[in-house]
């Protein structure tokens, strides 16, 4: 097996190599390590071997069986459909391909159902959206879903490793390159992605579209603020969820702890929630805060942390590629 991992040298392409490493089905894998020319000829350690990054062109000249991509919706655009001309499945981390109807958006774990030989090229959701649908989508198969009401608390993490490094600068009182156009240390904003003419932005209209598509139905009305936080690993969500039927908190909680990827975290009385702090570098979906809302019958309030970058991004794309091993999708 033949694994590119293009975009390598960025935040989720190192940690794409970080999850390949410890797979235990792709870890003996062969592992190109593909960026944009300027990189060309770097070197990465992965399994203790130093490789050598190539470009896209040379990449597909070896004909790679799986190609991860997490390099931006543009260069996607350009070079996803050359890799797969070649017969490479490509499981894509950027947004361009995702709303297409004849590409699958895929949660292993909720709907791998969906993929089949013919795909060459999969998406991958965005993480805030995936992080929420697989505390979801076991709620949606017993009850269904009305409505969903979403704040998000993103970390700068999201953003790449130019935020990440205006937080380290900023807690050091140094001046340097910004990311985001207000200090995010010791702040926060509602501002994820770029405003639309409707007033919402784009991270906010994912959680809409994204959500309906991987938990197949249209009809689940959503809303949603994205915020970002002065947090380096880890995205977290209030969601409230009216539901279609009753339920019992017993019920849901069994439902959660039954779901797999999804660890619930709940005990109030002992100061037991979800935090970013202990999600990080955990594959896992992390839930808790899990009570009735009284306003409005059949709905449920939950508080959902997960690391944006395993399960969030990088995990995810790994966890497709295995799941076409596993089913003789190659």
């Amino acid at each position: 097996m033949k694994i590119a991992v293009v975009g390598a040298t960025g935040l989720v392409g190192s940690v794409m190599m970080k999850v390949l490493s410890e797979s235990d089905l792709l870890c003996e894998a062969e592992v190109l390590v593909v960026a944009s020319e300027k990189s060309v000829g770097k070197e990465l350690i992965y399994n203790r071997k130093v490789l050598k990054v190539i470009g896209m062109e040379s990449a597909i000249a070896l004909r790679p069986d799986i190609a991860l991509f997490s390099a931006g919706g543009s260069t996607s655009a350009v070079w996803a459909p050359k890799f797969a001309e070649v017969g490479c499945k490509v499981i894509d981390n950027s947004s361009q391909w995702r709303m297409f109807p004849d590409i699958p958006l895929v949660v292993p774990e909720i709907n791998g159902d969906v993929l089949s030989k013919e795909n060459m090229i999969i998406a991958n959701p965005n993480c805030s959206t995936m992080q929420m649908v697989m505390a979801l989508a076991p709620l949606q198969k017993q009850y269904g879903i009305r409505r969903l009401v979403i704040s998000t608390y993103q970390s700068v993490t999201g953003t790449g490793v130019k935020a990440v490094k205006q937080l380290e600068n900023e807690r050091a009182g140094i001046d340097g390159e910004m990311a985001y156009p207000w200090p995010i240390d010791l702040n926060l904003f509602p501002h994820g992605g770029n405003f639309q003419e409707d007033g919402y932005t784009t991270e906010e209209s994912k959680l809409v579209n994204e959500t309906r598509k991987i938990l197949r139905d249209m009809t689940i009305q959503v809303t949603a603020t994205v915020v970002r936080v002065p947090v380096k690993g880890g995205h977290s969500e209030a969601v409230n969820v009216e539901l279609r039927k009753e339920f019992q908190l017993a019920d849901v909680r069994k439902l959660l702890e039954e779901m797999p990827g999804v660890t619930v975290i709940d005990d109030p009385a002992k100061n037991l929630y979800p935090m970013p702090l202990t999600s990080q570098g955990k594959d896992d979906v992390f839930v808790g805060r899990l009570r009735r809302d009284d306003s409005q019958p059949m709905t449920l309030n939950m508080w959902i942390v997960s690391d944006n970058l395993r399960k969030g991004a990088a995990t995810n794309a790994v966890q497709i590629a295995e799941y076409l091993i596993k089913n003789n999708l190659i």
